[in-house]
């Protein structure tokens, strides 16, 4: 009884001394020199109520495995965002590709880097995303990025004058380096076409999707003034007529 008297005395101590606290000060005081002193009563007094430490032990133990499990993906992403500020696989500004969809790397934070796409939608991943899978960096070691188009024209069509009007239509174009310089491949005899490819080095990968518009619609308008017919898909259907006698015959066979 008394053990449990002086239990109560020790905590009712502690709690008085905490909540009298008003300053900071007084709080900074309060847990160098009173909180040690309180916390080794309180102690005693589980001791002396015959307390058994060691199912508190078991208990702490349990409770840092759950803890440990739960915090796993928070430190695998702290690790993965120093690997990220120390290797500099991506920076702020970069151009990359995750999952088939572009991005450009707005901040790289410890936990977790945030990206805007092309729809300016801010999406938040996780930077153990960005070590462990494969992720595309366009933009790494310079901001160029080529640019493949491929075209089909018509069997019959000038080969010579297809490829000298692919081309002009990329030299022409601000946006397109001149070194290397653009490059025309004839590449296969396909079912319904000749098929090219015109391929470009775009100064800078921001570009791309407007380089391809903009090349896309001079191709077009050079084809149309060379006579150049773009290729479809064509099938020839021919139509067999029977002999009268055979008609005669089945009409029969099913009467």
């Amino acid at each position: 009884m008394r053990a449990v008297l002086f239990a109560r005395y020790i905590v009712n101590l502690g709690c008085f001394r905490y909540l009298s606290i008003r300053d900071k000060r007084s709080a900074d005081l309060w847990i160098q020199r009173g909180l040690p002193s309180d916390q080794f009563g309180f102690l005693m007094a589980l001791v002396a109520v015959g307390f058994d430490f060691t199912k508190l032990t078991i208990i702490l133990s349990a409770l840092g495995i759950g803890v440990g499990f739960g915090l796993q993906n928070i430190v695998n992403n702290l690790v993965s965002g120093l690997i990220l500020l120390f290797e500099r696989p991506v920076r702020v500004g970069d151009s990359i590709e995750v999952n088939g969809k572009w991005a450009e790397i707005k901040k790289i934070g410890l936990r977790a880097t945030s990206v805007r796409t092309f729809d300016q939608a801010d999406v938040i991943i996780p930077n153990s995303d960005l070590v462990s899978s494969q992720v595309i960096n366009w933009t790494l070691s310079n901001r160029r990025v080529r640019l493949i188009i491929p075209v089909g024209v018509a069997y019959g069509s000038d080969v010579s004058l297809v490829m000298e009007t692919l081309v002009a239509s990329a030299r022409e174009n601000s946006k397109i380096a001149v070194s290397p310089s653009p490059q025309v491949l004839f590449l296969n005899f396909g079912e319904s076409s000749l098929d090219f490819e015109l391929r470009v080095w775009v100064l800078d990968a921001d570009n791309r999707l407007a380089v391809s518009s903009e090349l896309h619609q001079e191709i077009d308008r050079r084809f149309r003034e060379a006579k150049i017919e773009i290729s479809f898909p064509q099938r020839d259907l021919h139509l067999r007529s029977l002999d009268e006698s055979v008609v005669l015959n089945a009409m029969k066979t099913t009467s």
